[in-house]
C-alpha cells in the first residue's frame, strides 16, 4: 500500500502530532508499506528521506519555531498524480488537510482524518476575538471530519465528542503507539549519570511543549510544595515553547528553584533516558486528546501524577498506574509527595503501568488498527465510485 500523510506539524518541530505522524510513518514502512509525508518546509531543513515532501511555507507570526505551509503547489500535485496513492491520510482539518482532501477526491481515493487536537484550545494563537476563533475551530474541524471517509480518534472521549456534534463518518479509536523496545524500564543509575542527577535524589519529570495550553506553571508550583516537604527532590522539564522564558523566571523565583532544570528539546529517541531516570512523571494539561507522553512514561515503568481530564484519564489508571488529581498545584503536589514517600506503592504502579502499555499502546497495535481503517475506507470509497 502507498500512503500519503499530510501534516502541518513535522520534524524538526517537536510535538505530539509530529511524533504521532513519524511513529505511523516508521510503522507503516516496517510493515512493508510505502509512506510519504507531506509537510511544511522549515529553515534550515533537516537531512531526511526522499519520501518527505515539503510545501512552500511561511514563519508563524505567533509561534516563531513553527512554519505555516502554503497548501498549493503544482510540483507536488504532479508528484501525487505520478505516485498514485492508495490512501490519503490528513492529520489536520486546515491548510494541508484540505489539500489532502482535494487531491484524494481528484484521484478517487479514500480520505482518512486523525482528529489529534482540541483545536478550540489553541485559539489564543490566532490574533482575533477568542470566542470567534473557538467557534470557528469547532465548526471547521467537525465539518472536515464529517467529509472524510473514515476518522481516527486517539481516545474514546474524542469519538464521543465528534459523534455528539453530528459526525456520521465511521470513527475508530486508535491511540498513538509507543515503541516498547525503545521506551522501556532501564538502568536508573546509568540514566541519572547521563543527566547529571544524583542517584539518591527523588526526581520528577515533565516532557512536553512549554506553551500556555500545557499548564506547566502548575507543575512548577506543585514542585514548590514538593521541595518544601521531600528533601533533595528535583524537577526536570524537557521541551520548548512560547512560555519558556516566563516559566524560567517563575522557576528561578520559587523556593527550591535551584533544583529545577530546563533541558530544552531532545530527540524523541533520547527521551527514554529521561523517563528511566525519573521517579514520578508530572503532567497538568487539560487539553489532551490522548497524552502521548503519559503512554511513554507508562512504557518506561514510571507512574504518573496528572490532572484528571479527557484523554489523560484513558492513559492513567487512577490508583493503579498513577494518580489523577484536581487541576490545581496543591493537589498535584500532594499526590507527588504521597508517591515519593511510598516507594513500594510507586514501584507497584510502575510495574502495572508497563503492563498496561504492553497491552494497549504497542505501536504494532496502532499500525494494525490503522491499516484496518485504511482498508475499510478504501472499500467504502470504491463502492461510491461504482
Amino acid at each position: 500500500m502507498r500512503v500519503a500523510l499530510f501534516t502541518n506539524n513535522y520534524l524538526p518541530f517537536y510535538g505530539g502530532v509530529t511524533i504521532s505522524v513519524e511513529t505511523l510513518r516508521r510503522g507503516l514502512e516496517a510493515a512493508g508499506h510505502e509512506a510519504w509525508v507531506f509537510g511544511p518546509r522549515f529553515a534550515p531543513n533537516v537531512d531526511e528521506s526522499p519520501r518527505v515532501v515539503r510545501y512552500p511555507s511561511l514563519p508563524a507570526a505567533t509561534y516563531p519555531e513553527f512554519a505555516v505551509a502554503v497548501p498549493y503547489s503544482r510540483r507536488i500535485a504532479r508528484l501525487v498524480r505520478a505516485l498514485d496513492f492508495d490512501v490519503f491520510h490528513a492529520h489536520h482539518p486546515f491548510l494541508l488537510g484540505p489539500a489532502a482532501r482535494r487531491l484524494a477526491r481528484r484521484r478517487g481515493r479514500p480520505l482518512v482524518f486523525t482528529y489529534h487536537t482540541r483545536y478550540e484550545k489553541y485559539a489564543h494563537y490566532v490574533p482575533l476575538p477568542l470566542r470567534l476563533v473557538e467557534a470557528a475551530a469547532v465548526r471547521l474541524s467537525t465539518r472536515f471530519a464529517a467529509q472524510a471517509d473514515a476518522v481516527i480518534a486517539p481516545s474514546a472521549v474524542i469519538r464521543h465528542e465528534l459523534q455528539a456534534r453530528g459526525v456520521r463518518a465511521p470513527i475508530a479509536v486508535v491511540p498513538t503507539g509507543v515503541d516498547l523496545g525503545g521506551f522501556r524500564p532501564g538502568d536508573r543509575r546509568a540514566a541519572r549519570v547521563g543527566l547529571g542527577v544524583p542517584d539518591e535524589a527523588p526526581l520528577l519529570l515533565y516532557v512536553g511543549r512549554l506553551d500556555r495550553e500545557k499548564s506547566v506553571d502548575r507543575v512548577l508550583l506543585a514542585f514548590e510544595r514538593v521541595a518544601s516537604t521531600v528533601a533533595g527532590a528535583r524537577l526536570l522539564l524537557v521541551g520548548q515553547g512560547t512560555e519558556g522564558p516566563r516559566l524560567g523566571r517563575l522557576a528561578a523565583a520559587l523556593p527550591g528553584g535551584d533544583r529545577i532544570r530546563f533541558l530544552g528539546v531532545r530527540a524523541h529517541e533520547a527521551l527514554a533516558q529521561c523517563y528511566q531516570a525519573a521517579d514520578v512523571f508530572v503532567f497538568a494539561s487539560e487539553t489532551e486528546t490522548q497524552g502521548l507522553v503519559l503512554a511513554e512514561a507508562a512504557a518506561c515503568g514510571v507512574p504518573a501524577v496528572a490532572v484528571s481530564g479527557p484523554g489523560c484519564d484513558e492513559v492513567v489508571r487512577d490508583g493503579e498506574t498513577g494518580v489523577l488529581t484536581k487541576p490545581d498545584p496543591a493537589a498535584l503536589g500532594d499526590a507527588v509527595i504521597g508517591l515519593l514517600l511510598d516507594r513500594e506503592r510507586r514501584r507497584r504502579m510502575g510495574r502495572r503501568a508497563r503492563q498496561v502499555a504492553e497491552r494497549e499502546f504497542d505501536v504494532g497495535l496502532q499500525i494494525e488498527r490503522t491499516l484496518n481503517v485504511y482498508a475499510e475506507a478504501a472499500e467504502r470509497c470504491g463502492s461510491r465510485r461504482v
